[in-house]
């Protein structure tokens, strides 16, 4: 006996599946497609976090009893770029002096705040007798604009070229530091330097990441961040070209930055610079990603100071 299958039922099914379709698109296709158009548009804002601060050039830090100096100077576009210049007190017992002059650290900041929030660690380079220079990326303090990676790369390459050319600072005296997001500014920086046969005289990585676009995808892994990224600071792929001696020192409880990611960037990195000097990798144990100088100030400084009597040409 056959079965007869009624053909009204035909309509219904094929009704309830475009019904079921029409409520999977209404309530979670368009409503992720619509996130994730928000998040390309509006990626860099996300990205970046400047604070401005007009008083910056006139409140200056105390930073231990160091002397600071606010500094300035137009940008290739004309754009005025602003910043500090922090000198030690003069101190015999500490003198650390390198052939034409002390030490200096070119720093570069995370992605949020400005200069001024980072007093501590300059207080830091000071009693271990080196100086440092560090303006705010455009947009930030004082500063007109709006950041990105390209602008920043070529404000960072202006900069380099004011320091080295009109005040005149030896290129085997600088240092460049980076935090955070400032991590991927130096590594470029020291990269190309390293290209063109004149390397700086060493690269401190604090908290950095293997790329931005690997730090975004562990954070969004439910975004197509690696299509959408635009300023991607790839310093995984860009460290392999740098030739001066490398220190990297990463919070082991970053929640920010994974620690992986820290170990990574230092597998990447050359062996030993171009005069012989072994990288080095420093976990700071008890950090998270914003708490260094909470937590870890005495090893943050120890490592420092190591670093500077491994690089010294004397």
């Amino acid at each position: 006996m056959k079965m007869v299958t009624s053909q009204t039922n035909i309509p219904r099914a094929r009704s309830w599946r475009r019904r079921l379709m029409r409520i999977f698109v209404v309530y979670l296709v368009i409503p992720y497609v619509a996130i994730v158009l928000l998040l390309a548009v509006f990626q860099r804002s996300l990205i970046y976090g400047p604070i401005h601060d007009a008083t910056l050039s006139k409140s200056l830090p105390a930073c231990g009893g160091a002397r600071v100096q606010p500094i300035h100077f137009a940008a290739g576009d004309r754009l005025n770029l602003h910043g500090w210049h922090i000198a030690p007190a003069n101190d015999p017992e500490q003198p650390r002096e390198w052939p034409g002059g002390r030490p200096v650290f070119l720093f570069f900041c995370g992605n949020g705040g400005h200069r001024g929030w980072r007093a501590e660690e300059f207080r830091i380079f000071a009693e271990l007798g080196a100086e440092t220079i560090c303006f705010d990326y455009r947009g930030y303090g004082e500063n007109e604009g709006t950041p990105s990676e390209e602008a920043i790369a070529a404000d960072v390459q202006a900069i380099w070229n004011h320091i080295t050319g009109e005040l005149g600072v030896d290129p085997g005296r600088v240092i460049i530091f980076g935090e955070s997001l400032g991590g991927g500014v130096a590594t470029r920086l020291a990269s190309e330097l390293s290209a063109s046969g004149t390397p700086p005289a060493g690269l401190v990585l604090r908290s950095t990441f293997t790329s931005l676009t690997d730090a975004a995808a562990w954070h969004f892994r439910w975004v197509p961040v690696r299509w959408l990224l635009l300023d991607r600071y790839p310093s995984i792929e860009r460290i392999a070209q740098v030739t001066c001696p490398i220190l990297i020192l990463h919070g082991r409880r970053d929640t920010i930055v994974p620690f992986a990611q820290g170990e990574q960037l230092f597998t990447a990195a050359p062996e030993r610079s171009s005069r012989g000097i072994a990288k080095r990798f420093f976990a700071l144990e008890s950090a998270d990603h914003n708490d260094v100088l909470l937590m870890e100030a005495g090893a943050f400084r120890e490592e420092l100071e190591s670093f500077l009597g491994r690089i010294n040409p004397h």
